[in-house]
């Protein structure tokens, strides 16, 4: 019992679990997903040093919450509509939108995107999505996952003699910080609803 419980992500606990309604709830998940990511790439929280932006709180949640198969088929649908020239990732506008802004300074955090949710996903299907300090810990591997190929293009992109670090890392850390701390409160406390709806 508790092996199969651990394989579960949240969006198993509700709906269809198979047939023609598994798959019809599974396309409503990733629509409603790929919505999500959009509106969460446009949400700035004034903070210092930087504004914070929802977006990799939203990928990261999304991931562990749909598990690595239905998260990689939404993040992927993010991304193809994103590339497909419209406005769903942060700062990207009628300037520097589809491919043009994908390739740009933002295009390593987008591989990085694709990496955390297939992580979040498969931890959460381990059961880390249950606790609080479990989830800060796949949040924080999500945000390195995020990170690494992001400073990596940044610095390919611009050269290694630009302070890399200084343009996409130290700005957001306050920010990311919050970020996990959000999320490791939240993931839990939807299971503890989810446990106590089935008592």
């Amino acid at each position: 019992m508790t092996i199969a419980q651990n394989r579960s992500v949240l969006v198993d606990t509700f709906g269809a679990t198979e047939g023609v309604g598994l798959r019809a709830k599974q396309a409503v998940l990733v629509i409603a997903g790929i919505a999500l990511l959009a509106v969460a790439a446009q949400i700035k929280v004034p903070m210092w040093p930087v504004p914070v932006t929802m977006g990799t709180f939203a990928v990261l949640a999304m991931g562990a919450a749909y598990g690595a198969r239905l998260g990689l088929v939404t993040i992927l649908g993010y991304m193809l509509i994103g590339a497909l020239g419209f406005d769903v990732f942060a700062g990207s506008s009628a300037e520097a939108s589809g491919l043009t802004y994908m390739m740009g300074g933002t295009g390593g955090y987008l591989v990085g995107y694709v990496l955390a949710v297939l992580a979040l996903g498969t931890l959460a299907r381990m059961g880390w999505d249950r606790s609080a300090p479990k989830m800060a810990g796949a949040m924080l591997f999500g945000n390195v996952l995020i990170y690494v190929p992001g400073l990596i293009w940044l610095g390919m992109l611009y050269g290694w003699d630009k302070p890399i670090l200084q343009w996409g890392l130290t700005p957001f850390l306050v920010g990311d910080a919050l970020k996990l701390a959000m999320a490791a409160l939240l993931l839990p406390a939807a299971w503890k609803l989810v446990g106590r709806a089935r008592s």
